[in-house]
């Protein structure tokens, strides 16, 4: 059957752009789209309804035909490539957030930034304990949760802020800023769940030998990896574009394959290669030739992991993650008053910040996958579907409206009005400047 691979293929790249156009056209976020499409399918057995339909009809041709052409949209023969498809996609957006990111902006963003992004993290671990705590699942798992509870959506938070236009308000540096605290905070939480899982440690001592592992790595990127842009500027000097491409893809896959042997997660080494080409001189170039890789990749990387749910598994979840959104949002919005606060923001502005904060999506599925690599309980696979697929479509509608659910509680502002000017008050002007 391996004639058909390049059909599968192009079936779900196919798939996967009609629902992003139709994602497009009713302003949502992509991300839970490419989710549902890939669980709707994800499945060899079709629908209960359409199986009773052929059935009823005793006409075994149909049923051979229909049974042919379901098979190539469960995709049996290409899903191994559209995992692997999956993980490149994974790669490819944390390079580029990586590309994003800067040490030195986050120290320059100030204390109040540091001090916003250390009250988000806390309270929404906090909430990933009350959670996981409720759910009664054991450390490892527990884990997991509070580490997929504390990591926003960079790739939502962006796109919302970019559609609603509010990119130069004041309050949106404060919201990257704190993002940017957020990304390095799970960059760590990360290299704990590698030594925690995936490495396989059972004890306290190996398991924080392999964290230590993991965090000397990535504070040896941060630390070392700007003496090595000199180097690769003149590597990358004066190539052509088939030569360029192929020395960034190399390093990047290096970076990140290195990683994995020393047992911290591939998409943290890919963060720290992009930290590494941060600083380039090349910089521009290098983000114009990994977003095309980024978007086609991540949108595979949300649709394989759709592929990877059993629809009929979620049930058990939806109640908890339900709870958990609901408690994200509250925490998220009290994070968001604190940091307005320390920022010296309108209090009106808390909403704006917390809101948008509350998007949920591809750290959440990387931690979520982490645990799976791992043979944690299926219960967390099946929270973090329906705890992403609410957020990611509930976040961007509450940040739109999220001035008007301000309004709606506390009233508008109440601007003093300014004297309307008339001609008497004209004429008395002119005599006393007479006098």
């Amino acid at each position: 059957m391996s004639h058909i691979i390049i059909l599968e293929i192009g079936i779900a790249v196919l798939l996967v752009a009609s629902v992003g156009l139709l994602a497009n056209r009713l302003r949502f976020s992509v991300i839970p789209f490419f989710i549902i499409i890939g669980m709707l399918l994800g499945n060899e057995e079709y629908p209960t309804f359409v199986a009773n339909l052929l059935a009823q009809t005793n006409n075994s041709a149909l049923t051979d035909s229909f049974n042919t052409i379901w098979s190539f949209f469960t995709f049996t023969e290409s899903k191994p490539f559209i995992e692997f498809m999956g993980r490149l996609g994974v790669l490819f957006l944390l390079f580029y957030l990586g590309l994003e990111f800067s040490v030195g902006r986050l120290i320059k963003s100030g204390k109040s930034i540091v001090t916003g992004g250390t009250l988000y993290v806390i309270i929404n671990f906090v909430s990933g304990l009350l959670i996981g705590w409720l759910m009664d699942l054991p450390f490892k798992e527990l884990m997991v949760l509070c580490g997929l509870m504390t990591s926003s959506s960079t790739v939502i938070v962006a796109k919302v802020l970019t559609d609603l236009k509010r990119t130069a308000n004041p309050e949106t540096e404060v919201i990257m800023g704190m993002i940017m605290f957020d990304d390095l905070f799970i960059a760590m939480h990360i290299s704990f769940l590698s030594g925690l899982i995936l490495a396989g440690g059972t004890s306290f001592g190996a398991v924080l030998g392999t964290s230590l592992l993991a965090l000397g790595f990535i504070l040896a990127f941060l630390l070392l990896g700007r003496k090595l842009v000199p180097f690769i500027d003149r590597i990358l000097q004066e190539k052509t574009s088939e030569l360029f491409i192929l020395i960034i893809f190399s390093l990047l896959f290096v970076i990140a394959g290195f990683s994995e042997t020393i047992h911290v997660a591939e998409a943290i080494g890919a963060l720290m290669a992009g930290l590494v080409f941060a600083d380039s001189k090349y910089i521009k170039k290098i983000e114009a030739l990994i977003i095309p890789y980024k978007d086609f990749f991540g949108a595979m990387f949300f649709f394989s992991f759709g592929l990877s749910i059993d629809i009929y598994s979620l049930t058990g979840a939806v109640g908890w993650a339900a709870l958990a959104a609901v408690v994200t949002v509250f925490g998220n919005i009290a994070s968001g008053y604190f940091a307005a606060h320390f920022s010296n923001l309108k209090p009106k502005t808390s909403f704006d910040i917390g809101l948008t904060l509350s998007a949920r999506g591809e750290f959440s599925i990387i931690m979520a996958n982490i645990g799976k690599a791992g043979g944690l309980l299926p219960v967390v696979q099946s929270f973090v579907v329906v705890y992403v697929l609410i957020l990611s479509v509930v976040s961007p509608l509450l940040t739109k409206e999220s001035r008007n659910i301000w309004y709606g509680l506390f009233g508008k502002e109440k601007t003093a009005s300014k004297p309307k000017k008339t001609l008497e008050n004209l004429e008395a002007k002119v005599v006393e400047g007479s006098d």
